[in-house]
């Protein structure tokens, strides 16, 4: 079954599966039965589900409704997967993670994730269109416990958010390259971007 769902998101050039469960979810095995890793020092995975329906499900719709109106616009029928953790280790903390799989979302890195925590009764987002599978690892910043993307990309709680420990190389030109690109994309006479 791995091999044959590996193979199915290849194919399909998403992560996305027919059962809405994502395919990093199904190929690894991810579980809620694994939740309880962080007490043993392991990291826990995320799992990701459609569960259409669900409070969680509205919520993440509301919150993503840019995202929707824009594959809507590409004929797209998003697939919306949600999952939700406790980030503190009191558990008082939840986050909502969001990804919206469509093909004109997503890119060659697979589909992002969004995430969100609670506060003053509304969702605020956290951390930001991260790609790959995320994991809660053991480890702990400023009472949250650190999130590791992909494998290698660890975040850590900082000033009321996320932050990527990984610090980006300044690359000579890049900003003013995206910005001619991007005025030349806005140029285009059939209007398309």
């Amino acid at each position: 079954m791995k091999h044959r769902v590996g193979l199915y998101c290849v194919l399909a050039g998403l992560s996305a599966l027919p059962c809405g469960v994502s395919c990093y979810a199904v190929a690894h095995g991810a579980s809620s039965a694994r939740q309880a890793g962080a007490a043993h020092g392991k990291a826990d995975p995320v799992a990701l589900t459609d569960q259409r329906g669900s409070a969680l499900d509205s919520a993440a719709r509301v919150l993503n409704a840019d995202d929707l109106a824009a594959a809507a616009r590409h004929n797209d029928k998003p697939l919306v997967l949600v999952g939700s953790a406790p980030l503190s280790a009191n558990g008082a903390n939840t986050a909502l993670f969001v990804q919206v799989q469509a093909a004109s979302l997503c890119g060659s890195a697979g589909c992002s994730t969004d995430v969100y925590v609670r506060r003053n009764g509304a969702w605020a987002k956290v951390l930001d269109s991260v790609s790959g599978p995320i994991e809660l690892l053991p480890t702990t910043h400023g009472g949250f416990r650190d999130i590791l993307v992909d494998g290698s990309d660890r975040w850590v709680w900082k000033n009321n958010t996320y932050v990527d420990t990984l610090v980006a190389q300044d690359v000579p030109g890049l900003k003013a390259s995206v910005q001619e690109h991007q005025a030349q994309m806005d140029e285009q006479p059939d209007g398309s971007r």
